[in-house]
């Protein structure tokens, strides 16, 4: 009887080192899995990221583009004032100075493009912040009139 008693203790003994085999090689076929999700995970996050640093680039260099025109623009509209008023007078005068804030704008807007202005923008609210916040509040009061009509 303490045979049949072994035995069985044996058979158990196996059974129970079968069974934290067949558990491990589970946990480790899953721990594998976890770590290939969680890779293609991090691939497809960082091109989704690149992708979206991408079209971010080229819409920043369209839009230093459109920039670029206006200023162009600018400056030909300012050029074509000159052209087009008096040599001297009053008109001559009021013509000259709307020139001369044209071509500086359109100079602005060609050499510094949006994100110069962005930055100017930044650098001008960091300076003076309570009247850029009040300019806020005022903007968006004026924005909510117009959308509830």
């Amino acid at each position: 009887m303490a045979t049949g008693a072994q035995n069985a203790k044996d058979a158990a003994t196996n059974v129970a080192d079968k069974a934290k085999d067949t558990a491990s090689s589970a946990m480790d076929r899953t721990r594998e899995a976890a770590g290939q999700a969680a890779d293609k995970a991090r691939d497809h996050a960082s091109q989704a990221a690149d992708r979206a640093r991408d079209a971010a680039s080229t819409a920043g260099k369209r839009a230093d583009q459109m920039a670029d025109r206006v200023g162009s623009g600018m400056s030909s509209a300012a050029e074509s004032i000159r052209q087009h008023t008096p040599d001297s007078g009053m008109l001559h005068n009021a013509a000259d100075r709307v020139a001369e804030t044209l071509d500086s704008g359109g100079r602005y807007l060609r050499e510094e493009g949006l994100t110069g202005m962005a930055g100017d923008l930044t650098d001008l609210i960091k300076r003076n912040p309570i009247p850029a916040l009040l300019i806020g509040i005022c903007l968006g009061a004026l924005i909510a009139r117009a959308t509830r009509s």
